[in-house]
């Protein structure tokens, strides 16, 4: 393993080489299926193409060959299918509980229910009963989640294996977003993720831009070159895919150091249990695997319909350009201009701020349109972006406070001074309070508090 100081370079010589297909030597697998991983496979093979949504499986976490029951659930939509799905699990976790530990403590199974699940345990110490309990969980089913990812990757798939094959990657890549998102590319996690591709802020900002205006983790386009170059370099570093796709989620560092401490994937698979490398990461790549097998037996049913791709013109913006007088000139509407340019926030499609000098626009692929495209010359652009007002914050001032003393939402004050989710804000911070809608270029404004301590 090189030294850390050296990996900058080691990226920079590899990513420039002209790699026919990264993973493809001759005599190896480029996504084997190692023996101690085919359990997990098959596991991740019955949540995506078994099971539903409304069948949670209880299962042992550490051993996925032990299956205790399918817990029968409310459908999700239901009023109150939340609170009643929380009492349902509770129960079968207690019952299945409770006969661990009437079997720990040696007894001998007496029902059809215990005796199950004396069965599932080869070594029946009482320890090995003991052990069990506290490893129960329990996975919702996706079989009816999946099957509707499938027809929503029929928009994207074909453009992402084209992107990928770019890069010099595998195609199969192009199924990951079958366990990160679904193929849905408004996906979005309590963590902060976002998107098809599922990046965070924090890695999002190193293939991409966010911020108050743009957004390119919910472009799919846009996010699949990032997911290309970052399961790239992370190939590079690591040199097998389970690896570099356990990454993916675990962080290349993390996987680095565990790789020099495990030697391969199957060791750190099998004995890793240190940070957050828990059960998401464990089994992330066997959810690619079992994702990319029931994804494709999918395609091959003639009964399911994938969505196709949207025809687009596109336009390179010359200069900074306001979104509504684009959507009137070329007659889209302001639901379509959105879904076509999902990398556009809010401020912009309200008129708070202007498209971006050089953003590739995306408009329908009708003839009418492409003649407007061919004759709109310079006239919607202007030479900078709308600037933001400025506020420098006060003692006892609060994000809240100032936000409804601007008519701002918590959020959009959040989102344009790029806040943590508490809001956290401090004395003599200066905050970007956006203009409001239909604002026309301007000078910043200082604006300062009313009194000694509140915004107004």
């Amino acid at each position: 393993m090189l030294p850390g100081r050296h990996y900058p370079i080691l990226l920079l010589v590899l990513l420039l080489l002209p790699v026919p297909v990264l993973g493809a030597k001759k005599g190896k697998e480029t996504f084997p299926v190692y023996p101690s991983i085919r359990t997990n496979v098959r596991f991740w093979e019955q949540v995506y193409g078994r099971y539903t949504t409304t069948q949670g499986i209880l299962h042992d976490k550490n051993d996925l060959n032990i299956i205790y029951t399918v817990v029968d659930l409310v459908d999700w939509e239901t009023p109150g299918a939340a609170r009643i799905n929380r009492k349902l699990i509770k129960l079968a976790r207690q019952r299945y509980k409770a006969i661990l530990t009437r079997l720990g403590s040696g007894k001998k199974p007496a029902t059809r229910e215990e005796r199950h699940v004396a069965s599932l345990f080869p070594k029946r110490r009482h320890s090995v009963f003991l052990k069990a309990r506290d490893n129960i969980r329990l996975q919702i089913g996706q079989k009816d989640r999946f099957r509707q990812g499938v027809i929503r990757s029929g928009a994207y798939l074909r453009s992402i294996k084209n992107i990928f094959r770019t890069y010099g990657l595998p195609r199969e890549l192009a199924y990951l977003p079958h366990v990160e998102s679904s193929f849905n590319p408004k996906a979005h996690s309590k963590a902060g993720a976002a998107g098809l591709w599922q990046f965070t802020s924090s890695t999002g900002r190193q293939y991409l831009t966010i911020n108050d205006v743009l957004d390119e983790r919910y472009d799919p386009l846009r996010a699949s070159h990032a997911a290309a170059r970052l399961l790239k370099e992370n190939y590079a570093l690591l040199g097998t895919w389970p690896l570099a796709l356990t990454a993916y989620n675990y962080g290349r560092n993390g996987m680095l150091r565990a790789l020099k401490e495990k030697k391969n994937y199957e060791n750190i698979f099998r004995f890793h249990r240190k940070g957050r490398f828990k059960f998401a990461s464990r089994n992330f790549y066997p959810e690619f695997l079992a994702a990319m097998r029931v994804a494709r037996k999918l395609e091959r049913d003639r009964s399911i319909i994938l969505d196709r791709p949207r025809g687009t013109v596109t336009v390179r913006l010359k200069g900074y350009a306001p979104a509504r007088e684009l959507r009137s000139y070329f007659g889209v509407s302001a639901r379509d201009f959105a879904l076509l340019n999902p990398a556009l926030r809010r401020p912009v499609l309200e008129g708070r701020k202007h498209i971006p000098r050089g953003y590739l626009l995306r408009l329908p692929a009708t003839a009418v349109i492409r003649q407007k495209v061919a004759r709109m010359g310079s006239r919607f652009y202007r030479s900078r972006q709308i600037r933001d007002r400025i506020y420098i914050v006060r003692r006892g001032d609060t994000a809240g406070a100032i936000a409804r003393r601007y008519n701002l939402s918590l959020k959009e004050l959040k989102l344009a001074n790029n806040l943590d989710r508490k809001g956290r804000i401090r004395a003599g911070q200066r905050l970007k309070i956006p203009a409001p809608a239909g604002s026309t270029d301007k000078s910043i404004i200082v604006l300062r508090s009313r009194g000694k301590r509140r915004p107004g």
